[in-house]
């Protein structure tokens, strides 16, 4: 029998708790498929921003067979390694492989990396191609890594006070950094907070730590997912397994 969810709405937030990830990245993909069918149905078009990493490719397998217009849904990415798509670190490449394939092959990729040797370079091209996407966005899917960090928004950096802003509209900033590997590219928080609803899913006990130890302390600057947990402007769904 599967875990049964245990769902707690607080504030902005709402809380998924699940026994397993597995259960947790199905249960995801398919709210995001009815979301998505929702904004299909509604302005006969749809897009989704999703993360990289190794977290999120059971939520992509799931999703990607999901029976959507998928010609109809726009998709690109919260964030960019400055890398070429062939590399092993590029979250475009993870997309191909991962997100990109059965129903959701024919769906329609912008991604944020381009030809320019560096992402400050890179930056009006990448913002022209995105913001050929519809927005707000329908669906956002952020990840969070232990150091509070969400998108390629890290602690510590120099560009991140800048990031956060929300009085500024731009809505794409290069990263380096101080901790991880390649300068990236990624949206700004007033870019991901340009949707209608955001989902977080988190697994393990020490990212649990590292959202609690956010939603107690609400230091962006410290714990930047915080920025995205302690607004008012979309709701956000928390899926903890």
């Amino acid at each position: 029998m599967a875990p049964i969810e245990n769902i707690e709405n607080i504030e902005n937030r709402i809380e998924h708790q699940f026994d397993d990830a597995a259960t947790a990245s199905e249960t995801l993909a398919a709210l995001v498929a009815t979301q998505l069918s929702e904004a299909l149905q509604t302005r006969g078009i749809a897009s989704l921003v999703v993360s990289g990493g190794k977290s999120p490719i059971p939520f992509f397998a799931a999703l990607r067979v999901l029976p959507l217009d998928w010609s109809k849904v726009w998709i690109t990415l919260a964030d960019e390694r400055w890398v070429e798509p062939a590399s092993a670190d590029s979250n475009e490449r993870l997309l191909r492989e991962h997100l990109l394939l059965d129903a959701a092959a024919a769906a329609r990729f912008v991604p944020l990396k381009s030809a320019f040797t560096t992402a400050e370079a890179g930056l009006a091209a990448s913002s022209a191609a995105l913001a050929a996407i519809p927005q707000p966005f329908d669906v956002v899917v952020l990840g969070m890594g232990e150091d509070g960090h969400t998108a390629s928004l890290f602690p510590g950096t120099s560009g991140l006070p800048a990031a956060l802003l929300m009085d500024d509209p731009t809505a794409l900033t290069a990263i380096t950094p101080l901790t991880a590997p390649h300068q990236r590219i990624s949206l700004r928080l007033p870019a991901l907070l340009d949707s209608r609803c955001i989902h977080l899913p988190l697994s393990g006990a020490s990212k649990l730590a590292v959202y609690q130890r956010a939603l107690a302390e609400n230091d962006p600057l410290q714990w930047p997912i915080a920025a995205v947990l302690h607004q008012a402007k979309v709701p956000v769904n928390v899926w903890l397994s």
